[in-house]
């Protein structure tokens, strides 16, 4: 890499940071020369003099990895972002031809797009001995393989891998292509898919019924292979290769909470592994025969009725081949997640769907790492992090910054499901918790929890949700004031993000606490109505146990619902059960890992 493009301003950048924007579905159009220029490909969307849907195809680029770009459109013939082989350096790329010319997405071909009507359906090879030129095509399967990511060329063989997927008869399965030729062949291995959410208790009806799609493949620096898998179940799940790709190990459920949405996973220069995911959890589903405005599709699984969890981009690192995570951090919260217009902005004729899900990730100098996501020109990002990031064991909140590390939304009640009209699998949205001035006249915000009742609303309890460094044993000291009249509040510490109104998230917890009006914290007295206290919460998840102290009185509660992974978010939620106007207010939070004596 060339280090004469490393500036000041790379060297400082720490906590995540968005630099640019990417114009286009997030997940294959990134990519590095060799000289250390970075270009993402994407697009500028319009209407033509017709009034149909169009896209100007432009590339943003930057020489000073990631911190500027500048944009310019696509000229000649290139079929976007591609991968240099280590094999003979010519540049290689896979796309898809579909049968349907309006999902451009599916097939983006820039200078080649669109393609002569007789060219075959089919996936296609393009390769090049320089990325802006001498491009040439070459349809290696007329099977309707979905191809979102790029092609992998292993370290420890001379193969090239692509995760990707098919529908086999009714049935969606992972697809891994291998080529042994540097990409000028390429043959198909079909895996099973794993299994599919099934209704039960938080659910009311199914979820989107996702069965193993967008398969993204890393290569350990032994040689093996992890593969992980979008699924409609509460988490990713994964499997394994030791022979190169040849034949994989049974699929499980992975460390890694996600519902139908792309996971990453990247292997640095020195041998870790980096995961990017959404380590989120929906709301629980709703009877769908009581939303009349669904389609079949949506109404059975088929298609989904709506996305409530695809606010919070996350990242976390391994440094024991997969065994072990470290971060479980947030890169990122959606710009737009509490927007009361949040079905429509942006206009909802060009990707609708506002997610920060899909996502592709480049290792750059110095410890640092650019990833490119989203999925809307109102959401999508570049955005530079450091590692150590990842590694940090403390936070502190005390709301000078607003609520930019908080969710704190509520959902109104909308229609569901997408395509017939305005507001793809959404629903509007309006700010729950709200910072209000300190009531002793002090200059300072704090956070109110609270309950404003409000029929338009899904649920009225206001809640808002924190992340911290995943840890297994911690202490979290909060400082609040318990109004007088207020009806209390809940305090759920797990291990994911969950909407702040979710219904259940207590019971799907590691640790639950509630203060109730008179100040009790599980029944102990702890806090006085209206006097400002401080609340340590001391957590042990392999001994069990949660304590809490305020002053001289103390408390502990058991484990309340055993989890594999560590403790990183704080959930508040009000507990009132009609209006709370009053509510708890939240002055500052603080988190330190504690370490075994």
């Amino acid at each position: 890499m060339n280090n004469s493009r490393i500036t000041e301003l790379f060297r400082r950048v720490h906590a995540p940071v968005v630099t640019g924007r990417t114009g286009i579905y997030a997940g294959r159009d990134l990519m590095m020369l060799p000289d250390g220029e970075i270009r993402h490909y994407g697009a500028h969307f319009c209407r033509d003099g017709m009034g149909r849907n169009t896209a100007l195809p432009v590339v943003r680029r930057s020489f000073d990895y990631g911190i500027s770009w500048i944009e310019e459109p696509v000229t000649g013939r290139t079929p976007g972002a591609s991968v240099r082989s280590p094999y003979s350096g010519d540049y290689l790329t896979l796309r898809r031809k579909m049968k349907q010319p309006e999902n451009w997405h599916e097939f983006w071909a820039h200078g080649l797009f669109p393609l002569p009507g007789d060219v075959p359906e089919g996936v296609y090879v393009f390769r090049s001995t320089h990325p802006d030129s001498g491009w040439e095509m070459e349809q290696i399967s007329a099977d309707p393989i979905h191809i979102q990511r790029q092609p992998l060329p292993l370290r420890n063989r001379r193969r090239w891998l692509l995760g990707s997927e098919q529908w086999i008869g009714k049935t969606l399965h992972p697809v891994v292509l291998l080529s042994d030729d540097d990409g000028r062949s390429w043959r198909k291995i079909v895996l099973p898919p794993p299994p599919v959410h099934t209704v039960a208790w938080p659910h009311k009806g199914p979820r989107w019924l996702q069965c193993g799609c967008e398969p993204v493949i890393a290569e350990y620096p032994n040689g093996r292979l992890h593969m992980l898998l979008r699924t409609s179940t509460d988490r990713h799940w994964q499997c394994f290769s030791d022979d190169g790709g040849e034949t994989w190990s049974a699929q499980e459920p992975s460390p890694f909470y996600a519902v139908a949405t792309m996971p990453n996973l990247l292997t640095l220069s020195d041998g870790r592994l980096l995961a990017i995911w959404n380590n989120t959890t929906p709301l629980p589903e709703l009877d769908h025969d009581l939303q009349p405005e669904l389609d079949e599709d949506a109404r059975n699984g088929v298609w989904e009725d709506v996305f409530t969890n695809r606010d919070a981009l996350h990242a976390a690192i391994s440094e024991d081949l997969g065994k072990s995570w470290i971060g479980f951090r947030e890169l990122l919260l959606n710009p737009v997640r509490n927007n009361n217009d949040f079905r429509t902005i942006g206009g909802s004729w060009a990707l609708k769907d506002k997610s920060i899900h899909q996502n592709q990730a480049l290792e750059l100098p110095e410890n640092k790492v650019l990833v490119a996501l989203g999925q809307h020109p109102c959401c999508e990002a570049l955005l530079l992090f450091d590692l150590d990031f990842l590694y940090e064991t403390e936070r502190r909140e005390d709301f000078r910054s607003g609520l930019t590390n908080w969710s704190v939304h509520q959902y109104l009640r909308s229609l569901s499901g997408g395509f017939r009209y305005a507001g793809h699998c959404a629903w509007n949205r309006r700010p729950g918790a709200s910072l209000v001035p300190a009531p002793d006249g002090s200059p300072r915000e704090m956070l109110q929890i609270a309950r404003h009742p409000d029929p338009r609303l899904l649920y009225e309890k206001e809640g808002a949700v924190w992340n911290f460094p995943a840890s297994r044993r911690g202490r979290l000291n909060l400082r609040l004031i318990l109004m007088p009249g207020s009806s209390g509040m809940r305090i759920t510490l797990t291990d994911r993000w969950f909407n702040p109104v979710d219904p259940v998230v207590h019971e799907l917890s590691p640790f639950a606490l509630e203060l109730d009006s008179a100040g009790r914290l599980e029944c102990i007295p702890l806090v006085t109505p209206g006097v400002e206290s401080e609340v340590e919460i001391s957590y042990d998840q392999d001994a069990g146990i949660l304590r809490f102290r305020s002053g001289e009185r103390a408390g502990e509660v058991p484990l309340r619902h055993p989890v594999e992974g560590a403790i990183s978010y704080l959930h508040l939620q009000s507990l009132a059960e009609g209006s709370d106007p009053f509510g708890v207010l939240i002055a500052a939070v603080e988190l330190h890992h504690e370490t075994k004596p």
